[in-house]
């Protein structure tokens, strides 16, 4: 907590009788109450662990339901995917401004509190297009729910480094993602079957069924709000009873940055928007996918649909580990590009199980995430860090809208099998940059494929010029 040890009460110095009262307060605290301890914190985790579990399970509300909004929308892929081009436009600029506006505006728990009600007011206005037959509305919806989607992620990453900072926050960070995923999976396995109940409830389908599924999802991002909300009272708590202060993201943005990065930086943004449009437009549209070549039925679709998010939830905490404990980042990622690509073009020019492709992907998928985003701390010096991240968020957010629109065009034209394809050549683009930073690099006398030991040498070797 805030740098110090967990046994400290965290009294500011200079006024003893203020730190003698609240040392004794704290001593006859419950320990459940007491904010220094443990057991208070595993409380606040659960808290911070489910802020953002309602922004995940409505993010991909529209692949759970693709068959249906298409059909009672009445709109083709290409509009069907504008749902996730409107969900990334605000955060092609919000990436920027999300770090600031909690530092320096709102603060951590005002913000987290607007954020999580952008995300609830955007379900709330989604799920009232559907009831109103206006898929306008719907994308409006989205729009809202993206300008607090990933902010408020950002919100809950600040909650956990003020609570935690220091052994357990790997391990917080870890439960997070966790919980995130186990949200998109929920939802992937979940919407089909409240469509459906609501469907034999009402006697028939159409839009007013769809939009009454949407506002039932929407219960989790009112959840969410809640738990900012008591997360805003308990952290406001602690900084009186603790004197501790707010926390802040530690992001510093400034544009100017961008003209120093270093070549294996622009490679590093290169490899995750084509990687990642390869992965999350193809969920997006992978219930039907698996529906019409596989002959799945919409459960058996859902579920294969959903284990790239299942296997991601326990194997990204342990690929972190081995990545960590062995190095050599680049060759990682380059693996997991390749497996990547493997799996889509078993899906693409196969008939073999699709569970065989989609557990390869979930593990590369994890697997590249691991070894793939820590290697910005390794080119840029640690004052470029925040605009470095959220020039990646950026990019990878305006690849996502472009190629969400890209696909649902390709799709309504020409097919499932060229848009395969087409993520087939963006994987190949990713593979390509990936090579080159490897090159680069090791032109370069950079560090991004050393072994850890060695990583851990030329640490050691450069300390003592630093002081």
């Amino acid at each position: 907590m805030a740098g110090l040890e967990e046994e400290d009460y965290l009294i500011t110095e200079g006024d003893s009788l203020s730190g003698h009262d609240n040392n004794a307060r704290a001593r006859t605290m419950p320990a459940i109450c007491d904010p220094s301890h443990l057991l208070h914190r595993i409380v606040v985790l659960v808290f911070m662990c489910f802020l953002g579990f309602g922004s995940y399970f409505c993010y991909d509300n529209p692949a759970a339901l693709q068959t249906q909004v298409m059909q009672d929308m009445q709109v083709n892929t290409s509009g069907f995917m504008q749902l996730y081009a409107w969900y990334s436009w605000p955060n092609v600029v919000l990436c920027f401004l999300g770090g600031f506006l909690l530092d320096r505006v709102f603060g951590i728990r005002l913000g987290t509190i607007i954020f999580g009600s952008f995300v609830f007011v955007g379900q709330i206005i989604f799920a009232s297009g559907a009831l109103a037959g206006y898929f306008w509305l719907m994308e409006v919806g989205r729009f809202v729910f993206g300008i607090g989607g990933e902010s408020l992620a950002v919100a809950q990453n600040t909650y956990a480094v003020n609570w935690f900072k220091g052994k357990e926050l790997n391990l917080v960070f870890g439960l997070q993602l966790s919980m995130a995923r186990l949200g998109s999976t929920v939802n992937m396995n979940i919407m089909g079957w409240v469509y459906d109940h609501i469907k034999n409830l009402m006697d028939s389908a159409g839009h007013t069924t769809l939009g009454i599924s949407l506002m039932i999802a929407a219960s989790t991002c009112l959840f969410s709000l809640m738990c900012a909300v008591m997360l805003g009272y308990l952290d406001r708590r602690a900084e009186r009873i603790l004197n501790k202060e707010a926390g802040k993201t530690g992001e510093v943005i400034k544009l100017t940055d961008v003209k120093d990065f270093p070549l294996q930086l622009w490679l590093i943004f290169l490899i995750c928007v084509s990687y990642y449009v390869a992965i999350f437009p193809f969920i997006g549209l992978g219930q039907v996918f698996f529906i019409e070549k596989f002959d799945f039925s919409p459960a058996q679709a859902r579920a294969v649909n959903s284990i790239v998010y299942i296997i991601s939830a326990p194997a990204s905490p342990v690929l972190g580990f081995i990545v960590d404990r062995t190095g050599k980042n680049v060759l990682w990622v380059a693996c997991a590009i390749v497996a990547t690509l493997g799996a889509h073009m078993m899906l693409a020019f196969s008939f073999w199980n699709p569970w065989i492709a989609m557990c390869l992907m979930g593990v590369a998928y994890s697997l590249l995430a691991c070894a793939l985003w820590p290697m910005v701390a390794f080119v840029v010096p640690e004052h470029q860090l925040g605009t470095a991240y959220g020039f990646m968020q950026s990019i990878q957010n305006l690849g996502l809208a472009l190629i969400a629109m890209a696909a649902g065009s390709i799709l309504d034209n020409k097919g499932y099998l060229i848009l395969e394809v087409f993520f087939c050549a963006c994987i190949c683009m990713a593979l390509i940059a990936a090579v080159m930073l490897y090159f680069v690099d090791l032109l370069r006398g950079g560090e991004l494929n050393l072994s850890s030991s060695a990583r851990a040498r030329l640490l050691k070797d450069d300390s003592p010029h630093s002081e």
